[in-house]
């Protein structure tokens, strides 16, 4: 039987209004010259984080590489390659897979609270260069087809290069690469074409639980004894081939979060690594440093003036939280922990990056390596916008949400603050207790 009093209400409601939820104009047939273009942006430009084709955080898409007139301050741009690995492939999907984790950004919704700007929206063109067609076939060509790729793209004159107010001084006059990798061997193609660009050798600020710099003969084989063979090439060596090729700054650059095995029976693999200039931060130090001494360490060893590579391994996270990698090793740091420590490197001068190593075949099904790679490159752009405001004489606002802080007061103090806060918040909590029990 039918509820009398709902048919009533409804009956009632149905009076009040003469709307419903289907109630929509007609659609009419556009004019034959189209509809205008104001019209159709504001229908059509924004998409969910489920629509749209996959580029990296819903950016606007160009093959840079087949079009010199389009210019660009700030590219992401893939990098599949991973025939350079000694363990799991499978990075050669990792752009792709990184792109459609980034899909939860987009240029409309975007701003970063820590920083107090939109990397997206702000006075850079971020743009998302797709990927550099690397053969999987051939090492020696593949590298060579990177470099050249590298090279082509930082030749080209940013747009924001004729806004600086200091052109001459700007470390602007060349764009910014963000590299979706891809295996780690990637970075001595970028380190050879910025070398070549900027005319000096760049530090390197490297995350990852291995070394990377190992002598080619780590890796034992009675087949390759010929230096300068293919198999010198790994995604285990390259900074040692950069570094024998003066590509890095030595005595200014840094590994962060290593937990790695030696090879032998003693530290002939950190006596290799220290005579080409590298500081090692383990992975352990977090436990007495924190995340803000990672930090201060990294940014007392590098300044703020050095043109810097900012290199991340995604298995410097822990593969409980970041599987999907090619050479896991556990102990590694959370995602949280080292988003924190990118955050405290903002002042950083870097003049190029990547995140690589993302396999999505061995990730878990919450895509959670791929979510970290995406949000790591987003802190990355961040920082490189934010530092380049600062550069051009522009103010970053002020960020809230940290109130315990107090009113604008200095860091330095926080410690205390929050001590003082915190007491106040129990005495408040305990006194509203007696309250109870005294009523009760």
């Amino acid at each position: 039987m039918k509820c009398m009093t709902c048919v009533g209400l409804v009956a009632a409601l149905s009076g009040v209004t003469s709307a419903s939820f289907y109630d929509n104009p007609p659609v009419e047939q556009p004019p034959q010259g189209g509809s205008p273009l104001e019209e159709l942006q504001a229908k059509w430009s924004s998409d969910w984080a489920f629509t749209g084709i996959s580029t990296f955080a819903h950016l606007p898409h160009q093959k840079c590489l087949t079009t010199p007139s389009f210019p660009f301050d700030i590219a992401i741009l893939g990098a599949p390659f991973d025939t350079a690995v000694s363990y799991r492939p499978g990075a050669r999907f990792g752009p792709r897979a990184i792109r459609a984790a980034s899909a939860r950004q987009a240029p409309y919704r975007s701003f970063n609270h820590r920083a107090g700007l939109n990397p997206y929206t702000s006075w850079a063109s971020v743009v998302d260069c797709g990927d550099i067609p690397v053969t999987p076939f051939d090492n020696a060509l593949a590298l060579y087809q990177m470099e050249s790729a590298y090279t082509e793209l930082l030749a080209r004159p940013p747009p924001s290069a004729a806004t600086t107010t200091k052109v001459a001084l700007s470390p602007w006059q060349h764009p910014r690469i963000i590299s979706l990798g891809g295996d780690h061997s990637i970075a001595l193609a970028a380190l050879r074409a910025l070398h070549r660009i900027h005319k000096s050798p760049i530090a390197v600020l490297h995350f990852d639980a291995h070394l990377d710099t190992w002598h080619p003969g780590a890796y034992p084989s009675v087949w390759a004894k010929t230096p300068g063979s293919q198999s010198d090439f790994t995604h285990g060596t390259m900074f040692w081939l950069a570094s024998q090729e003066g590509l890095i700054k030595h005595n200014s650059s840094v590994h962060a979060g290593l937990r790695t095995r030696l090879g032998g029976e003693s530290f002939g693999d950190y006596d290799v690594d220290t005579d080409q200039g590298f500081y090692r931060i383990e992975a352990d130090d977090i436990d007495d440093l924190r995340p803000d001494g990672i930090a201060k360490l990294i940014m007392q060893r590098i300044g703020t003036e050095i043109p810097v590579y900012l290199s991340v391994d995604i298995d410097v996270i822990d593969p409980g939280l970041a599987p999907g990698t090619g050479t896991p090793e556990p102990g590694g740091w959370t995602t949280r922990e080292l988003i924190r420590i990118l955050r405290g490197i903002e002042g950083l001068n870097v003049v190029g990056a990547d995140v690589v190593e993302v396999a999505p075949s061995y990730d878990g099904r919450g895509e959670e390596t791929a979510l970290a790679a995406a949000q790591v490159v987003y802190e990355i752009v961040t920082s490189v916008v934010k530092r380049g405001v600062k550069e051009r004489g522009g103010d970053v606002k002020y960020t809230p949400g940290r109130e315990w802080l107090g009113g604008g007061a200095e860091k330095e103090s926080a410690g205390g603050l929050l001590a003082k806060t915190v007491e106040e918040v129990k005495q408040k909590v305990l006194g509203e207790g007696e309250a109870v029990k005294d009523e009760l």
